[in-house]
């Protein structure tokens, strides 16, 4: 017999009519607004660390009731309204399973970065793993007022299909192609052949489908997927994550799968009918283990920083143009860069060095090759001089005969079968910091580039961590988390400010002052649109330090004349402005603005002087990140929830609480339309001082320098 029970009191202990098998609810009332449920078998305990949550007092005060019946928690506001309703709560021989109600007008926001171009994820699928260009935050808000962070350190299904199809290689020899690609080892050239699968699906029902194809592989070089001849899904880069997301509309009947993929690849597609439930599932799991948050999206962030760390103050030269290329190959040339925008009067504030400054030395050796790099503290003290800060790459690979390396694997530091440091062993941590701290802090750099944190490959699956202790499968996405706990901790203790980019996340990183970028991705105008809605999926998943490479990483070899390519890079630059960080990155490229023409550098220029002359605006909101749990870059339910237009913007933000940014995605335009949202004072043109009522959609005429950007009135 199931019983009802109203909560409003302090943290309880339930037993619901499964007690019999062993099951229990635990609900903490962890903040104001957020309550953390626990659904389990009682004999069935965690052996893992807490790693995502800095506060786990108890509340005695809230603004929220809740309801348990059987299965079911209902979560209500102060004032009585439901706003969130949990429909299932399922653990099965380590299999965690959550599933709340969704109604078609819901709009879904977050999960971090994904290549997939959705912005509102309401019915679709993802699998949640850390890859290369893809960083899995399993944090969502919703525009009904509540949000969700899933607590789990494993892969994680969202709304995960139950139904799938093996995709056939047909016989013949397939397409060949010859690229350039990047690798741990550095640079190199691959043949690559594609070959064309196919398979047939029966739909029993008309409806909307979620589908999710997975080629097979921890790395895919294309997604592409056509049903009935009609292209579905479409992506090609020389790095993509095994796994693409689309929702489509399937007639019941007999369809037909076509998909052209590389030869190796064994491609899987999972679909399922989209209904009127999100679902979160973990394979292994100790519990449903998870966080309801309740509020405006800005009370759910700051309370979801409450509890899993706050940000600390980004340091305000880390807000001006960072610039980078794929690399430097001397002191020298790092100077004479930083000199020619001094004389070229165009704002520099960080200059990077990426990769293979070790040279003679090995893969990460925290050491420079002094035939090139002969005096790395002499280098940073020139260019503070300049008032530029350096920021130097340093990986969680180590070259195992390299000095460090060899240190290294003599403790057996490293993840077994591999050349990552196993941070989850906290010698192996210790070791590391130990060296980085001997070999790189003394040499007055000011910002680290921890590069390829997920691990890269996602190189945890099916091996052990700390000595044996823990399966990879357990804690699969949380290793970027312990690389920068590592590293902003040990500078701390150093006295030195903490300034971090990595290319990989989780719950909680932002409380080692990380930002985060969007990783190896193209240059194309399908990529630099999936840029904007990945961005957008990280801050609505509470992740506020982010950015791109602006022109994209992977870039045409004729570049630096390709006005086709030139076009997209001042848009990928213009648009940059306005995110939280500022930067240039390029694979084979020196991205220099005067390497595109005096044209593009004049375009570029006026760019870094608008990011300098906004400074000031960027670092109030930079405080408010801080001390309040600000969100920079604002996807439209942040201040827009009861515009259900503004909801369906892809591509549009506020950039802080006083200006929109419309993003100009489409090649050759002289005009671009924007929706401005409702808003009572009405908007301003950035550009021309022209005023316009929200809630409308507007048509400006634009040209190649700049993007429509609206002022909040």
């Amino acid at each position: 017999m199931k019983k009802t029970l109203f909560i409003a009191a302090l943290s309880l202990f339930l037993l619901t009519a499964e007690a019999a098998t062993g099951a229990f609810f635990s609900i903490k009332k962890v903040a104001r607004n957020a309550i953390r449920v626990c659904y389990g078998e009682s004999d069935v305990k965690d052996t893992l660390p807490d790693w995502l949550y800095v506060k786990h007092d108890e509340v005695e005060q809230q603004d929220i009731t809740f309801a348990v019946e059987g299965q079911r928690l209902k979560v209500y506001t102060k004032d009585g309204r439901p706003v969130f309703q949990a429909l299932r709560h399922e653990f099965r021989n380590g299999i965690a399973t959550l599933a709340f109600e969704s109604p078609e007008d819901e709009y879904l926001f977050g999960l971090g970065q994904f290549q997939d171009g959705y912005s509102n994820v309401r019915g679709l699928s993802r699998r949640l793993t850390q890859v290369n260009t893809q960083i899995s935050i399993p944090m969502l808000i919703s525009s009904k007022g509540y949000g969700i962070l899933w607590n789990n350190y494993g892969l994680t299904e969202f709304n995960p299909c139950d139904q799938s199809i093996r995709l056939t290689k047909q016989k013949g020899a397939g397409k060949q192609e010859v690229v350039n690609i990047t690798t741990t080892e550095g640079g190199r050239r691959e043949v690559r052949e594609r070959h064309l699968f196919e398979a047939g699906i029966d739909i029993a029902e008309t409806g909307d489908y979620a589908l999710l194809l997975d080629v097979g592989q921890k790395m895919a070089r294309r997604h592409n997927l056509c049903i009935d001849g009609q292209t579905v899904i479409e992506m090609q880069n020389l790095w993509l994550p095994p796994t693409a997301s689309s929702i489509v509309r399937l007639e019941a009947g007999r369809h037909k799968l076509t998909a052209e993929l590389t030869k190796d690849d064994q491609p899987t597609l999972y679909y399922k009918k989209v209904t009127g439930e999100t679902t979160f599932r973990s394979p292994i799991a100790h519990a449903v283990d998870y966080t309801v948050f309740v509020g405006t999206p800005d009370e759910i962030i700051a309370t979801y920083r409450e509890l899993t760390g706050p940000c600390p103050m980004m340091p305000e030269w880390a807000l001006g143009y960072i610039h980078c290329r794929e690399r430097f190959h001397s002191s020298d040339e790092i100077l004479q860069t930083a000199r020619r925008f001094r004389e070229e009067q165009m704002p520099l504030s960080v200059i990077v060095q990426d990769w293979q400054y070790w040279g003679k030395h090995g893969w990460n050796s925290m050491q420079f090759d002094e035939d090139f790099y002969p005096d790395p503290k002499a280098l940073t003290d020139s260019l503070h001089q300049m008032d530029v800060r350096l920021m130097l790459s340093v990986w969680s690979k180590i070259d195992k005969q390299s000095e460090v390396g060899r240190e290294m694997e003599r403790q057996q530091y490293y993840i077994p079968g591999t050349d990552w440091i196993d941070f989850f062993n906290p010698d192996a941590a210790q070791a590391y910091w130990n060296n980085f701290r001997k070999r790189l802090v003394p040499l007055g750099i000011d910002a680290w580039w921890q590069d390829a944190t997920e691990p890269e490959n996602d190189d945890l699956a099916g091996r052990h961590v700390n000595n044996g202790r823990w399966s990879g499968e357990q804690v699969r996405n949380v290793y970027p988390l312990l690389v920068n706990k590592t590293v902003y901790e040990g500078l701390l203790a150093e006295g030195r400010e903490p300034m971090i980019l990595t290319r990989c996340g989780f719950p909680g990183i932002q409380r080692y002052g990380s930002a985060l970028w969007s990783g190896d991705v193209g240059n194309d105008w399908e990529t630099f649109r999936r840029q904007i809605t990945a961005g957008l999926g990280m801050q609505a998943a509470g992740i506020p330090w982010w950015t791109y490479d602006a022109g994209g990483f992977f870039r045409p070899r004729d570049q630096y004349t390709n006005q086709d390519y030139i076009e997209r890079m001042l848009r990928w630059i213009e648009t940059s402005v306005y995110l939280p960080l500022m930067r240039v990155h390029g694979y084979m490229s020196d991205t220099e603005p005067w390497n595109y023409g005096p044209e593009a550098q004049a375009v570029i220029a006026q760019c870094l002087k608008e990011r300098k002359r906004l400074l000031p605006y960027i670092k109030q909101c930079a405080e408010r990140v801080s001390t309040e749990g600000y969100t920079l870059m604002r996807p439209l339910v942040f201040d827009f929830s009861d515009d259900p237009e503004a909801l369906r913007q892809p591509y549009e933000y506020m950039f802080g609480p006083r200006l929109l940014v419309s993003p100009v995605t489409e090649p050759s335009v002289s005009e671009w339309t924007t929706y401005l949202p409702r808003n009572p004072g009405g908007w301003r043109c950035h550009q021309t001082g022209q005023h316009y009522d929200g809630g409308q959609y507007i048509t400006t005429i634009i040209n190649k320098t700049f993007i429509p950007v609206f002022e909040r009135e």
